[in-house]
């Protein structure tokens, strides 16, 4: 299966010969500055390292603001237009127009700083699909609680961000629904559920069968060719700062 092809042992060793010039490489992990470049391949290729989220939704601010007479004017979290513009990253933009361009939207979401579960957003069935590798780490309560940001805002989104008033009528404010699928979703140990979820997303987005069992053995070499992956294919970014969002902080100051 494609999904567990044999890692590159050569550009292994071209990573890690890489990671051990850096000045941080000697650091403890709990040390390495947080956007250290040593400290993400760390992680990364670490089993049971967790993998952290940097993009901290501001749902509590947008669910108390007051709406206008329209339902819209409520505060989004800063950069909000520019995911909606596909100008996130910066380093490689898509600039396809969510709705417009973008029909379905993937992305791995945090609990509590304690587990990853993907979840895939069809803009025209507005439906939201949830894959969880654990399923008796997240109560159907606590996903309620989860996924209502998400399918709060979003709809919220397209409507707000509409290029234009013929654009705007499309879409309504109506939350969006939301299911957790639990048949072909195999479940994985605690610490492995963040590079499954990015490596399920991936497979789904391309169509490739994942499989029906997963062990620490297929984790470990998940990690591994994500960051091989990430070394090849994306050499430039590792010299550069993520400031995507560091103008839209004080948005709201």
């Amino acid at each position: 299966m494609i999904l567990f092809a044999p890692i590159d042992k050569m550009k292994s060793k071209e990573l890690t010969a890489w990671i051990r010039k850096l000045l941080s490489y000697k650091l403890p992990l709990k040390k390495k500055p947080r956007r250290c470049r040593s400290r993400f391949y760390q992680v990364l290729r670490t089993p049971l390292e967790w993998l952290t989220d940097h993009w901290r939704a501001s749902y509590p601010d947008f669910k108390s603001d007051a709406p206008d007479a329209n339902g819209l004017g409520r505060r989004l979290s800063g950069g909000a237009w520019n995911y909606h513009a596909g100008l996130i990253p910066s380093f490689c933009q898509s600039k396809k127009v969510w709705g417009v361009d973008v029909d379905d939207i993937y992305a791995p979401v945090n609990l509590k700083n304690q587990h990853w579960i993907a979840i895939w957003i069809s803009i025209p069935k507005r439906h939201i699909v949830v894959w969880d590798s654990i399923v008796s780490h997240i109560s159907p309560e606590e996903l309620d609680e989860v996924m209502e940001p998400f399918v709060t805002m979003v709809p919220y989104l397209l409507v707000e961000c509409a290029l234009s008033d013929e654009q705007k009528v499309q879409y309504t404010l109506e939350p969006y629904t939301y299911a957790r699928q639990t048949v072909g979703v195999p479940q994985c140990r605690a610490g492995d559920c963040g590079p499954f979820t990015l490596k399920y997303i991936e497979c789904h987005a391309l169509g490739i069968e994942f499989p029906t069992a997963f062990d620490k053995k297929h984790g470990k070499t998940i990690r591994e060719k994500m960051a091989l992956d990430i070394f090849r294919e994306l050499p430039k970014c590792h010299e550069w700062e993520n400031q995507d969002n560091d103008e839209n902080l004080a948005t709201y100051d």
